[in-house]
């Protein structure tokens, strides 16, 4: 066990704690060990904004990750060298593990966990798994702990570059679960390993049909909207946030 690991699952269930205790219902999270990482800027969403994606493997997906870091942060100066090389098996049973310390603890605060997939959803990242890269994996997630408080942050765009799989079904069957806590409503073009992050309403999923699932399996969480390209004006990120904002609540109106 890591010299830490009982004191860091002790902290973590205190948040979770703090967190029902505020009222706040739901706790996203992401259980990864390279996190986010590879993504590249490019001119390539409609009218040449400014949007994120894969061109491939780079340097950044294929370079080892540092002993010293997870999640892109440094963790602990003083590590040297690389980080051991984790396996599948060996990361789905640290999972097992954190739900089985977790889970129970969210559910006495009334909070929902919400999973979110790997982004990149490529095998592997600096050299080390992903977790959920397939649709099919967030059932195993579901699996290893069943309860209300164990549920998904769906990312409609992760889910969607992922190789396999189809994102609609996908939908349907965790919203027929009421597994989905919240949605991050967005849309991209492409697979894994290239793929490039669009306006909501230019992309390869079909926002209305994805809509009218949600509606026919009775989902009352929320949507989100998410990465939204970004604009040519004084407020780039905010702009392409209020148009997504805009076209969800239109949506929402017409269906």
């Amino acid at each position: 066990m890591a010299p830490k690991k009982t004191q860091q699952i002790e902290t973590v269930k205190q948040i979770i704690r703090n967190v029902g205790a505020a009222g706040i219902p739901v706790f996203g999270y992401n259980f990864s060990l390279a996190g986010v990482a590879g993504r590249i800027e490019e001119n390539k969403a409609r009218g040449g904004a400014k949007t994120v994606g894969l061109n491939g493997a780079n340097e950044q997906t294929e370079s080892p990750l540092p002993a010293s870091m997870a999640w892109n942060m440094v963790v602990d100066e003083d590590a040297t060298g690389l980080r051991e090389v984790t396996t599948k098996e060996q990361l789905w049973q640290r999972l097992e593990w954190f739900l089985a310390q977790i889970v129970p603890v969210a559910e006495e605060a009334g909070v929902r966990l919400a999973a979110h997939p790997d982004d990149p959803p490529l095998e592997f990242v600096r050299g080390q798994p992903r977790l959920v890269n397939q649709p099919h994996l967030y059932q195993k997630l579901l699996d290893l702990q069943p309860s209300h408080a164990n549920a998904l942050e769906f990312c409609l765009g992760t889910i969607a570059e992922m190789s396999e799989g189809d994102v609609y079904q996908a939908v349907e069957q965790y919203a027929q679960q009421d597994a989905i806590a919240y949605i991050h409503f967005r849309n991209v073009k492409g697979k894994v390993p290239y793929y490039h992050e669009t306006f909501i309403d230019e992309g390869d999923i079909d926002m209305p049909k994805v809509l009218r699932v949600l509606k026919e399996c009775k989902f009352d969480g929320v949507l989100i909207p998410d990465h939204s390209p970004q604009m040519s004006c004084e407020a780039p990120w905010h702009s392409g946030m209020a148009y997504a904002m805009g076209y969800m609540k239109a949506l929402m109106q017409v269906i």
